[in-house]
């Protein structure tokens, strides 16, 4: 076959398809894209359990990201929706597992019984390693 009888690339496709191979399609958005980070990064901080106040915030920090990241993902020539999903999902759990956790210990906190216990426990494991 010789380059006279192939074919024009593109030829009868719209216009719009071969733009988008030119190189300048959707971006996704940034905002999402942070979302998605905060969000993993501030569920791994919450189940740590030592991390949990800095997941909070992450989360916290990752809910409006995400919320933002909807909105831009709305505008022509920018894509990210299913990213921005992501992150505010996993923002989200890491903002209801940092309440509960912080729920948790202050309810434990304020059990007098069980601080009792947990301090004779930490008695006997200090006189064990004292004998």
């Amino acid at each position: 076959m010789t380059a006279a009888s192939e074919p024009v690339r593109g030829a009868g496709e719209p216009a719009r398809s071969r733009a988008d191979r030119s190189g300048t399609g959707a971006k996704t958005s940034a905002a999402a894209t942070f979302a998605l980070v905060f969000g993993v990064s501030g569920l791994i901080s919450v189940l740590t359990a030592i991390l949990a106040w800095l997941g909070l915030i992450l989360g916290i920090i990752g809910i409006i990201l995400g919320i933002v990241g909807l909105k831009m993902a709305r505008r022509p020539g920018v894509t990210g929706r299913g990213v921005a999903i992501g992150g505010l999902v996993l923002s989200i759990l890491a903002v209801l597992i940092g309440l509960g956790l912080a729920a948790g210990i202050s309810t434990f906190i304020n059990n007098e019984g069980a601080v009792d216990r947990l301090q004779n426990q930490v008695d006997n494991l200090r006189d064990k390693l004292n004998d």
